[in-house]
């Protein structure tokens, strides 16, 4: 299993509060830190884009403000996470920066990956943040979420991190080494190594722990398992108590792995083609369709013709000349910016429409070959 993580093109690492976060201080675990910042250095030079969702800013915050141990309210919660939250980027900035790794602060709300223009918008900042070598590093904007719409764990929000950006393996570290058929403490109790389908039974084994510091627990591991494994991507819960935690997994330390059925991306296509209704009609010159069937992207200078009423995100069919649908894809552009730019150079783009947008009408990750996937 342990070649899933080592084979991994795109990681999402969680890492809860109890990990980073010294209960008896308040303060980061610093060294703690710097041997998992080794771990992702490590990742990073074997080609894999590394994507952090960290926990911490309301723990850190929490004692900076002099707020009890215990539950806080919703409005303690959020002004602990405003205090917290500097600190907590500044000690990932600092850790990335000693091995020459620049940080990015992304905060994030459920809309902005349930939402269809925010995930394209959260995706592609992203997307460009990987493609210049930096390392994101996400959390739930707890400031404004409130208790009706908040993820409520970083653990779901990892999930859905990793499905929106087409991830190959979320690392989930914890303060347990995996799913047990029972709590750990418990007579007769098992250790699960391997879970390749998620039921009734693996949910009833989840139990009800919560760790001291933060609010997730091996429920919403498995509800994090869902996500992932929907989206093609394997998961792995793993203790993260230890130096290094994530060589600890690659060298073959307990852990509980959850491994899908497909490729993120096969699973992303097969949701594109079997789940989404087109909402509009590009239709395209035979060398676009040529390039499509190769693999490339769909570029607006193959676009003949742009018809439907369709907003960036939507579905839109590809259909060839003979009137054929040969593809179905996620559409960057609103139809009117489309239709503008329909047969344009990308470098053009931004003289037709004032902006400059995507290079590409459909990204090929967006697209999938109605007759034999790419």
């Amino acid at each position: 299993m342990t070649s899933l993580l080592q084979s991994a093109k795109r990681i999402v690492v969680k890492i809860g509060s109890a990990l980073l976060v010294d209960s008896n201080t308040g303060a980061v675990k610093a060294r703690w830190l710097a041997t998992l910042i080794d771990d992702l250095e490590k990742a990073k030079a074997r080609g894999a884009d590394i994507i952090v969702v960290s926990s911490g800013a309301i723990a850190l915050g929490r004692r900076s403000l002099g707020l009890p141990a215990g539950k806080l309210r919703l409005e303690e919660s959020q002004a602990a996470a405003a205090v917290g939250q500097i600190a907590l980027a500044q000690s990932w900035s600092e850790a990335l920066a000693t091995r020459k790794i620049v940080a990015a602060q992304v905060l994030v709300t459920l809309a902005d990956t349930e939402e269809r223009r925010r995930h394209l918008n959260a995706r592609a900042t992203l997307s460009t943040l990987l493609a210049q070598g930096a390392v994101p590093v996400i959390n739930e904007n707890d400031t404004v979420a409130t208790s009706e719409i908040r993820y409520g764990d970083n653990d779901r929000l990892a999930a859905r991190v990793a499905s929106m950006m087409s991830a190959d393996c979320l690392v989930l570290l914890s303060d347990i080494d995996g799913l047990y058929t029972a709590p750990p403490e418990k007579p007769g109790s098992t250790f699960v190594p391997l879970v390749k389908e998620i039921t009734a039974e693996i949910e009833a084994m989840a139990g009800k722990t919560i760790s001291g510091l933060g609010v997730g627990g091996m429920i919403t591991k498995i509800e994090a398992g869902k996500i992932a494994l929907s989206a093609g991507c394997n998961m792995v819960i793993a203790s993260g108590h230890q130096d290094h935690p994530v060589r600890r997994i690659m060298d073959g330390e307990r852990c509980t792995w959850f491994v899908a059925p497909l490729s993120a991306l096969q699973s992303r296509k097969r949701w594109i083609a079997g789940t989404l209704q087109p909402v509009g009609c590009l239709v395209v010159d035979d060398g676009a369709q040529s390039a499509l069937g190769r693999g490339k992207s769909l570029l607006p200078a193959g676009v003949k013709q742009v018809t439907g009423n369709f907003s960036r995100g939507d579905t839109v069919s590809v259909v060839n000349l003979e009137g054929q649908e040969i593809a179905r894809g996620l559409v960057a552009y609103d139809y009117s910016d489309a239709a503008r730019i329909a047969g344009l150079k990308s470098a053009d783009i931004e003289k037709a429409i004032g902006f400059r947008g995507r290079d590409e009408i459909i990204h090929r990750d967006d697209l999938v070959m109605i007759n034999g996937e790419r």
